[in-house]
Protein backbone atom coordinates (compact mmCIF):
# COMPACT_ATOMS: atom_id res chain seq x y z
CA UNK A 1 0.00 0.00 0.00
CA UNK A 2 1.22 3.75 -0.64
CA UNK A 3 2.12 6.12 1.55
CA UNK A 4 -0.86 8.31 2.51
CA UNK A 5 -0.71 11.74 1.35
CA UNK A 6 -2.90 13.85 3.95
CA UNK A 7 -5.65 15.93 2.62
CA UNK A 8 -4.84 19.87 3.47
CA UNK A 9 -7.35 21.20 5.89
CA UNK A 10 -9.06 24.52 5.69
CA UNK A 11 -10.71 25.58 8.85
CA UNK A 12 -11.83 28.71 7.42
CA UNK A 13 -13.46 26.95 4.62
CA UNK A 14 -15.18 24.24 6.74
CA UNK A 15 -16.66 26.81 9.50
CA UNK A 16 -18.00 28.84 6.36
CA UNK A 17 -19.57 25.29 4.90
CA UNK A 18 -21.32 24.61 8.48
CA UNK A 19 -22.80 27.82 8.72
CA UNK A 20 -24.32 27.47 4.99
CA UNK A 21 -25.17 24.09 5.65
CA UNK A 22 -26.06 23.75 9.12
CA UNK A 23 -26.85 27.40 10.30
CA UNK A 24 -28.73 27.43 14.01
CA UNK A 25 -29.73 24.25 13.83
CA UNK A 26 -27.08 23.18 16.46
CA UNK A 27 -28.98 24.61 19.00
CA UNK A 28 -32.36 22.09 18.31
CA UNK A 29 -33.05 19.50 19.92
CA UNK A 30 -31.63 16.41 18.19
CA UNK A 31 -33.05 14.65 15.36
CA UNK A 32 -35.80 15.82 13.09
CA UNK A 33 -36.06 19.20 14.27
CA UNK A 34 -32.42 19.51 13.15
CA UNK A 35 -32.90 17.56 10.24
CA UNK A 36 -35.24 20.18 8.97
CA UNK A 37 -33.29 23.51 8.87
CA UNK A 38 -30.25 22.77 6.43
CA UNK A 39 -29.91 24.89 3.57
CA UNK A 40 -30.80 22.77 0.59
CA UNK A 41 -27.63 24.20 -1.73
CA UNK A 42 -25.08 22.99 0.80
CA UNK A 43 -26.74 19.81 1.63
CA UNK A 44 -26.55 18.87 -2.15
CA UNK A 45 -22.88 19.68 -2.27
CA UNK A 46 -22.57 17.76 0.89
CA UNK A 47 -24.41 14.46 -0.98
CA UNK A 48 -22.83 14.64 -4.22
CA UNK A 49 -18.66 15.19 -2.61
CA UNK A 50 -19.91 12.26 -0.27
CA UNK A 51 -21.55 9.92 -2.95
CA UNK A 52 -19.68 10.40 -6.00
CA UNK A 53 -17.48 8.08 -4.14
CA UNK A 54 -20.49 5.11 -4.16
CA UNK A 55 -22.98 5.90 -6.78
CA UNK A 56 -22.46 3.40 -9.59
CA UNK A 57 -19.50 1.62 -8.32
CA UNK A 58 -20.92 -1.64 -7.17
CA UNK A 59 -18.94 -4.24 -5.01
CA UNK A 60 -18.32 -6.49 -7.93
CA UNK A 61 -16.75 -3.82 -10.17
CA UNK A 62 -14.32 -2.29 -7.49
CA UNK A 63 -10.88 -1.91 -8.19
CA UNK A 64 -7.78 -0.71 -6.02
CA UNK A 65 -8.28 2.81 -7.55
CA UNK A 66 -12.01 3.28 -6.19
CA UNK A 67 -10.58 2.48 -3.01
CA UNK A 68 -7.13 4.30 -3.30
CA UNK A 69 -9.64 7.14 -4.34
CA UNK A 70 -11.59 7.37 -1.59
CA UNK A 71 -8.55 7.29 0.83
CA UNK A 72 -7.11 10.08 -0.95
CA UNK A 73 -10.02 12.35 0.31
CA UNK A 74 -10.54 10.59 3.71
CA UNK A 75 -11.00 13.86 5.66
CA UNK A 76 -13.61 15.30 3.24
CA UNK A 77 -15.39 12.23 2.81
CA UNK A 78 -15.65 11.85 6.17
CA UNK A 79 -16.57 15.61 7.33
CA UNK A 80 -19.58 15.29 4.66
CA UNK A 81 -20.68 11.72 5.84
CA UNK A 82 -21.16 13.80 9.42
CA UNK A 83 -22.87 16.61 7.81
CA UNK A 84 -25.69 14.50 6.37
CA UNK A 85 -25.50 11.80 8.62
CA UNK A 86 -25.72 13.13 12.25
CA UNK A 87 -29.14 14.46 12.89
CA UNK A 88 -30.56 10.67 11.44
CA UNK A 89 -27.81 8.70 14.11
CA UNK A 90 -28.80 10.93 16.63
CA UNK A 91 -32.73 10.44 16.24
CA UNK A 92 -31.93 6.83 15.64
CA UNK A 93 -29.20 5.62 18.30
CA UNK A 94 -28.48 8.39 20.24
CA UNK A 95 -25.80 10.69 21.20
CA UNK A 96 -23.09 7.73 21.41
CA UNK A 97 -22.09 6.70 18.14
CA UNK A 98 -20.84 3.22 18.86
CA UNK A 99 -22.11 -0.29 19.13
CA UNK A 100 -21.89 -2.55 22.77
CA UNK A 101 -22.22 -6.09 24.18
CA UNK A 102 -25.43 -6.40 26.33
CA UNK A 103 -26.04 -8.61 29.82
CA UNK A 104 -29.29 -10.09 29.82
CA UNK A 105 -32.18 -7.76 31.18
CA UNK A 106 -30.14 -4.66 30.41
CA UNK A 107 -31.44 -1.46 28.77
CA UNK A 108 -29.98 -0.46 25.85
CA UNK A 109 -28.58 3.16 26.88
CA UNK A 110 -27.42 1.60 30.17
CA UNK A 111 -25.06 -1.15 27.85
CA UNK A 112 -23.97 1.88 25.74
CA UNK A 113 -22.72 3.51 28.94
CA UNK A 114 -21.10 0.24 30.18
CA UNK A 115 -19.06 -0.49 27.35
CA UNK A 116 -17.60 3.14 27.93
CA UNK A 117 -17.19 2.29 31.12
CA UNK A 118 -15.65 -0.67 30.63
CA UNK A 119 -12.94 0.94 28.51
CA UNK A 120 -12.01 3.44 31.11
CA UNK A 121 -11.93 0.91 33.83
CA UNK A 122 -9.89 -1.62 31.60
CA UNK A 123 -6.82 2.01 30.34
CA UNK A 124 -7.39 2.95 33.99
CA UNK A 125 -8.70 6.06 33.65
CA UNK A 126 -8.35 8.58 37.12
CA UNK A 127 -9.63 11.82 38.04
CA UNK A 128 -7.59 14.63 36.50
CA UNK A 129 -6.17 12.83 34.12
CA UNK A 130 -5.72 14.64 30.82
CA UNK A 131 -7.37 12.29 28.28
CA UNK A 132 -7.89 12.43 24.33
CA UNK A 133 -10.82 11.23 22.68
CA UNK A 134 -10.34 10.38 18.71
CA UNK A 135 -12.81 10.75 17.26
CA UNK A 136 -15.42 12.50 19.72
CA UNK A 137 -18.70 13.02 17.50
CA UNK A 138 -21.42 14.92 19.32
CA UNK A 139 -19.41 14.13 22.39
CA UNK A 140 -22.11 11.24 24.46
CA UNK A 141 -18.62 9.04 25.18
CA UNK A 142 -16.64 12.15 26.57
CA UNK A 143 -19.04 12.93 28.56
CA UNK A 144 -19.98 9.66 30.10
CA UNK A 145 -16.19 9.14 30.73
CA UNK A 146 -15.89 12.76 32.46
CA UNK A 147 -18.58 11.77 34.78
CA UNK A 148 -17.21 8.10 35.30
CA UNK A 149 -13.79 8.99 36.02
CA UNK A 150 -13.17 12.61 36.78
CA UNK A 151 -10.93 12.97 33.32
CA UNK A 152 -10.64 16.35 32.01
CA UNK A 153 -11.27 15.30 28.86
CA UNK A 154 -10.36 17.10 25.39
CA UNK A 155 -12.29 15.82 21.95
CA UNK A 156 -10.99 16.22 18.80
CA UNK A 157 -13.28 15.95 15.84
CA UNK A 158 -13.21 17.06 11.95
CA UNK A 159 -16.91 17.96 11.98
CA UNK A 160 -17.62 21.66 12.76
CA UNK A 161 -21.30 20.84 13.05
CA UNK A 162 -20.46 17.83 15.93
CA UNK A 163 -18.17 19.98 17.60
CA UNK A 164 -21.24 22.83 18.04
CA UNK A 165 -23.08 20.00 19.02
CA UNK A 166 -20.86 18.26 21.35
CA UNK A 167 -19.75 21.95 23.36
CA UNK A 168 -23.51 22.53 23.35
CA UNK A 169 -24.41 19.37 25.47
CA UNK A 170 -21.79 19.72 27.21
CA UNK A 171 -22.83 22.98 28.84
CA UNK A 172 -25.98 21.80 29.28
CA UNK A 173 -24.91 18.97 31.55
CA UNK A 174 -22.53 21.17 33.53
CA UNK A 175 -19.63 19.75 32.68
CA UNK A 176 -17.71 22.63 30.16
CA UNK A 177 -15.13 23.12 33.34
CA UNK A 178 -13.77 19.47 32.47
CA UNK A 179 -14.50 18.85 29.00
CA UNK A 180 -13.77 20.71 25.38
CA UNK A 181 -13.68 19.83 22.20
CA UNK A 182 -11.01 21.20 19.09
CA UNK A 183 -11.44 21.00 15.34
CA UNK A 184 -8.43 18.75 13.49
CA UNK A 185 -8.06 15.80 11.36
CA UNK A 186 -6.49 13.47 13.01
CA UNK A 187 -4.41 11.90 10.79
CA UNK A 188 -2.39 15.51 11.60
CA UNK A 189 -2.79 16.94 14.93
CA UNK A 190 -1.77 20.17 16.37
CA UNK A 191 -1.44 18.85 19.96
CA UNK A 192 2.48 19.61 20.59
CA UNK A 193 4.16 15.94 21.71
CA UNK A 194 3.34 14.28 24.86
CA UNK A 195 0.22 15.82 25.75
CA UNK A 196 -1.81 13.52 27.29
CA UNK A 197 -2.00 10.90 30.02
CA UNK A 198 -4.31 8.69 27.70
CA UNK A 199 -5.77 8.66 24.73
CA UNK A 200 -8.96 6.32 23.91
CA UNK A 201 -10.84 5.80 20.25
CA UNK A 202 -14.43 4.35 20.32
CA UNK A 203 -15.17 3.11 16.46
CA UNK A 204 -13.50 6.12 14.96
CA UNK A 205 -10.27 5.34 13.74
CA UNK A 206 -11.23 3.16 11.13
CA UNK A 207 -12.27 6.76 9.05
CA UNK A 208 -8.49 6.66 9.33
CA UNK A 209 -6.83 6.39 5.61
CA UNK A 210 -4.28 4.54 7.23
CA UNK A 211 -4.32 2.78 10.82
CA UNK A 212 -0.28 2.79 11.28
CA UNK A 213 -1.15 6.51 10.01
CA UNK A 214 -3.15 7.47 12.93
CA UNK A 215 -1.84 5.46 15.85
CA UNK A 216 1.37 6.89 15.03
CA UNK A 217 0.07 10.51 15.94
CA UNK A 218 -1.43 8.70 19.24
CA UNK A 219 1.68 7.81 20.24
CA UNK A 220 3.30 10.92 19.68
CA UNK A 221 0.78 13.37 21.55
CA UNK A 222 0.42 10.97 24.58
CA UNK A 223 2.95 11.18 27.35
CA UNK A 224 5.65 8.62 28.06
CA UNK A 225 4.70 5.64 30.16
CA UNK A 226 0.46 6.79 28.80
CA UNK A 227 -2.14 4.25 27.56
CA UNK A 228 -4.06 4.27 24.64
CA UNK A 229 -7.29 2.09 24.67
CA UNK A 230 -9.55 1.55 20.99
CA UNK A 231 -12.62 -0.31 20.04
CA UNK A 232 -11.46 -0.77 16.34
CA UNK A 233 -14.00 -1.63 13.53
CA UNK A 234 -12.42 -4.49 11.49
CA UNK A 235 -12.81 -7.40 9.45
CA UNK A 236 -12.60 -10.91 10.77
CA UNK A 237 -9.81 -13.09 9.36
CA UNK A 238 -13.00 -14.96 7.90
CA UNK A 239 -12.88 -12.15 5.76
CA UNK A 240 -12.02 -12.79 2.34
CA UNK A 241 -11.89 -10.13 -0.21
CA UNK A 242 -12.42 -12.24 -3.35
CA UNK A 243 -15.68 -14.06 -2.17
CA UNK A 244 -18.05 -10.94 -4.04
CA UNK A 245 -20.63 -11.77 -1.01
CA UNK A 246 -18.19 -10.69 1.67
CA UNK A 247 -16.58 -8.09 -0.42
CA UNK A 248 -20.18 -6.37 -0.98
CA UNK A 249 -20.74 -6.69 3.06
CA UNK A 250 -17.80 -4.76 3.60
CA UNK A 251 -18.48 -2.11 0.98
CA UNK A 252 -22.04 -1.54 2.03
CA UNK A 253 -20.63 -1.42 5.91
CA UNK A 254 -18.28 1.58 4.46
CA UNK A 255 -20.80 3.53 2.30
CA UNK A 256 -23.20 3.56 4.83
CA UNK A 257 -21.05 4.45 7.62
CA UNK A 258 -18.49 7.13 5.67
CA UNK A 259 -15.42 4.76 5.70
CA UNK A 260 -12.31 5.17 3.41
CA UNK A 261 -10.65 1.77 3.69
CA UNK A 262 -11.30 -0.94 6.17
CA UNK A 263 -8.75 -3.08 7.60
CA UNK A 264 -8.60 -6.38 8.78
CA UNK A 265 -7.51 -7.27 12.30
CA UNK A 266 -4.04 -8.51 11.75
CA UNK A 267 -3.62 -5.15 9.79
CA UNK A 268 -4.90 -2.77 12.82
CA UNK A 269 -2.32 -5.22 15.32
CA UNK A 270 1.09 -4.94 12.92
CA UNK A 271 -0.23 -1.38 12.95
CA UNK A 272 -0.14 -0.82 16.48
CA UNK A 273 3.28 -2.11 17.14
CA UNK A 274 4.78 -1.00 14.14
CA UNK A 275 3.14 2.74 15.56
CA UNK A 276 6.16 2.54 18.60
CA UNK A 277 3.23 0.69 20.89
CA UNK A 278 3.66 -2.18 23.54
CA UNK A 279 0.47 -4.09 23.12
CA UNK A 280 -0.95 -5.15 26.71
CA UNK A 281 -4.03 -6.50 25.85
CA UNK A 282 -6.27 -7.33 22.59
CA UNK A 283 -9.36 -9.53 22.45
CA UNK A 284 -12.35 -8.97 19.81
CA UNK A 285 -15.84 -8.53 22.30
CA UNK A 286 -18.23 -9.87 19.63
CA UNK A 287 -16.67 -12.94 20.15
CA UNK A 288 -17.82 -13.01 24.01
CA UNK A 289 -20.80 -15.90 24.76
CA UNK A 290 -23.51 -12.78 25.47
CA UNK A 291 -27.31 -14.00 25.99
CA UNK A 292 -27.38 -11.18 22.63
CA UNK A 293 -25.38 -10.40 20.04
CA UNK A 294 -23.49 -6.76 19.66
CA UNK A 295 -25.74 -6.34 16.29
CA UNK A 296 -29.55 -6.79 17.98
CA UNK A 297 -30.20 -3.32 18.10
CA UNK A 298 -30.24 -3.56 13.75
CA UNK A 299 -32.04 -6.36 13.73
CA UNK A 300 -35.22 -5.04 14.61
CA UNK A 301 -36.10 -8.29 16.00
CA UNK A 302 -38.11 -7.30 19.20
CA UNK A 303 -37.17 -10.62 20.89
CA UNK A 304 -34.24 -9.00 22.05
CA UNK A 305 -36.37 -6.03 23.89
CA UNK A 306 -34.75 -5.79 27.53
CA UNK A 307 -37.61 -2.85 28.44
CA UNK A 308 -40.26 -1.53 27.19
CA UNK A 309 -37.98 1.49 26.56
CA UNK A 310 -35.74 -0.48 24.18
CA UNK A 311 -39.18 -0.51 22.09
CA UNK A 312 -38.85 3.00 19.96
CA UNK A 313 -35.03 2.29 19.36
CA UNK A 314 -35.91 -1.61 17.87
CA UNK A 315 -39.17 -0.11 15.97
CA UNK A 316 -37.39 2.46 14.06
CA UNK A 317 -34.68 -0.32 12.70
CA UNK A 318 -37.78 -3.16 11.43
CA UNK A 319 -38.46 -3.19 8.06
CA UNK A 320 -42.06 -1.40 8.77
CA UNK A 321 -39.76 1.25 11.05
CA UNK A 322 -37.35 2.13 8.20
CA UNK A 323 -39.76 2.45 5.49
CA UNK A 324 -41.83 4.56 7.51
CA UNK A 325 -38.97 7.20 8.05
CA UNK A 326 -37.82 6.53 4.03
CA UNK A 327 -41.41 7.21 3.27
CA UNK A 328 -41.62 10.20 5.68
CA UNK A 329 -38.70 11.51 4.90
CA UNK A 330 -39.38 11.69 1.30
CA UNK A 331 -42.88 13.63 2.29
CA UNK A 332 -40.70 16.33 3.67
CA UNK A 333 -38.26 16.32 1.12
CA UNK A 334 -41.59 16.91 -1.42
CA UNK A 335 -42.93 19.68 0.94
CA UNK A 336 -39.59 21.49 1.07
CA UNK A 337 -39.23 20.36 5.07
CA UNK A 338 -36.09 18.87 4.98
CA UNK A 339 -33.43 19.20 1.86
CA UNK A 340 -32.92 16.93 -1.03
CA UNK A 341 -30.91 14.39 -0.43
CA UNK A 342 -32.11 13.77 3.08
CA UNK A 343 -33.84 10.27 1.84
CA UNK A 344 -30.59 9.11 0.13
CA UNK A 345 -28.43 9.25 3.33
CA UNK A 346 -31.24 7.83 5.37
CA UNK A 347 -31.29 4.71 2.30
CA UNK A 348 -26.74 4.83 2.44
CA UNK A 349 -27.80 4.37 7.01
CA UNK A 350 -30.12 1.29 6.17
CA UNK A 351 -27.66 -0.26 3.94
CA UNK A 352 -25.13 -0.14 6.22
CA UNK A 353 -27.34 -1.49 9.20
CA UNK A 354 -27.99 -4.42 6.62
CA UNK A 355 -24.81 -5.27 5.87
CA UNK A 356 -23.61 -5.19 9.51
CA UNK A 357 -25.82 -7.25 10.23
CA UNK A 358 -24.84 -9.49 7.81
CA UNK A 359 -21.46 -9.31 8.92
CA UNK A 360 -21.89 -9.82 12.54
CA UNK A 361 -24.08 -12.53 11.58
CA UNK A 362 -21.46 -14.34 9.60
CA UNK A 363 -18.47 -13.52 12.06
CA UNK A 364 -16.77 -11.42 9.02
CA UNK A 365 -16.83 -8.10 10.92
CA UNK A 366 -16.12 -7.09 14.66
CA UNK A 367 -17.09 -3.38 15.68
CA UNK A 368 -15.61 -3.73 19.24
CA UNK A 369 -12.07 -5.43 18.66
CA UNK A 370 -10.51 -4.08 22.27
CA UNK A 371 -6.65 -3.11 21.93
CA UNK A 372 -5.05 -1.63 24.83
CA UNK A 373 -1.05 -0.47 24.47
CA UNK A 374 1.07 1.60 26.12
CA UNK A 375 3.77 4.04 25.16
CA UNK A 376 7.18 3.14 26.46
CA UNK A 377 8.50 5.57 28.89
CA UNK A 378 11.90 5.72 27.70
Amino acid sequence: MAPIALETEDHKRDAAFNKAMHGKSAQERAGLLSMMQKDADAQKAAVNEYFKHWDNKAAADETPETREARRAEYATLTRHYYNLATDLYEYGWGASFHFCRFAHGEPFRQAIARHEHYLAHTMGLKEDMTVLDVGCGVGGPAREMVKFTGANVVGLNNNDYQIERATRYAAKEGLSHKLSFTKGDFMQMAFPDNSFDAVYAIEATVHAPSLEGIYSQIFRVLKPGGVFGVYEWLMTDKYNNDDPEHRSIRLGIEQGDGISNMEKIAVALKAIEAAGFELELHEDLADRDDPMPWYWPLSGNFKYMQSIWDFPTIFRLTKLGRSSVHKFVGVLETLGLAPKGTQKTADSLALAADSLVAGGQKKLFTPMYLMIARKPKV
